[in-house]
């Protein structure tokens, strides 16, 4: 796949992400709000705007399409993030990406929404990763495995070297995911 297809497939996995998750409701028994991920991303951000049409028929060599995947990229890093969930005490699910791990546990990792975000393609936009720093070491945690994550959600960009975060979470704690 080259790096435009892969590109336009992830800005599709985020508006796919927008129909499936829309609807999430707070439960009232617990001190943390449930998120789901297109709540991350302000409802009016599109990403396509400003940017035009891809030319479908350049190849990916050619000096104009580097330069509109160099400015999709940029547009992508700087995501908007929704102000209100600075602060706030959530839960969410997500898939680990491991950034800091020693024996004792993973002390960072990267929630990401999908399987392979950061890794085998193009990192999402800012504002569908959150950058989770856990105060303990995190053991037997596997790479890439499916966790629900509780903290204090703050509105911090962040850029890993895996990609650019739009959010930072204060772990509280983490389970594995598992279908209700």
């Amino acid at each position: 796949m080259d790096r435009r297809t892969a590109l336009e497939t992830m800005i599709g996995c985020v508006a796919a992400g927008l129909a499936l998750g829309a609807i999430a409701a707070d439960d009232k028994a617990t001190v943390f709000r449930e998120l789901t991920w297109p709540m991350l991303m302000p409802k009016d951000w599109n990403p396509r705007q400003g940017l035009g049409k891809p030319d479908e028929s350049l190849d990916d060599s050619d000096p104009r399409a580097q330069q509109y995947l160099r400015d999709l990229r940029e547009v992508l890093d700087k995501a908007p993030t929704v102000g209100a969930l600075d602060g706030a005490t959530v839960k969410m699910p997500g898939y680990v990406v491991a950034l800091e791990q020693t024996k004792e546990g993973l002390k960072e990792f990267l929630l990401v929404p999908y399987f392979g975000a950061c890794i085998h393609t193009p990192p999402p936009p800012a504002n569908q990763i959150v950058h989770v720093r856990s105060a303990k070491p995190v053991a037997g945690l596997n790479p890439m495995e499916a966790v629900w994550v509780s903290g204090t959600m703050r509105t911090q960009r962040r850029d890993s070297g895996m990609g650019v975060s739009g959010y930072e979470l204060e772990l509280v704690s983490m389970t594995p995911y598992r279908w209700r």
